[in-house]
């Protein structure tokens, strides 16, 4: 799997709970990005996304979405790590 992408801030739970699905899931190759400490982050998040809530999670250039949508992922069996042990 390619990297995955998680814009974030310090306070979201449920920035938290992607970031540990994710990670139990094997995907341990994660660029989290605080956009509550950049703005210019903040900046390219909603520009790439139309989006300004977090999460928002990328699987390399493709954007899936919010913590709803990686547990929808997940449910449907499509989130696996190809590294997953």
């Amino acid at each position: 799997m390619s990297e995955v992408t998680l814009y974030s801030t310090g306070a979201c739970p449920y920035c938290a709970a992607a970031e540990l699905l994710l990670k139990q899931r094997g995907i341990t190759n994660i660029n989290k990005i605080r956009v509550d400490q950049s703005r210019t982050d903040f900046e390219t998040m909603l520009e790439r996304t139309g989006r300004k809530t977090v999460p928002q999670i990328f699987f390399g250039d493709q954007h899936i979405g919010g913590f709803d949508d990686l547990v929808k992922l997940d449910q449907g069996g499509r989130l696996k790590a190809k590294d997953a042990t």
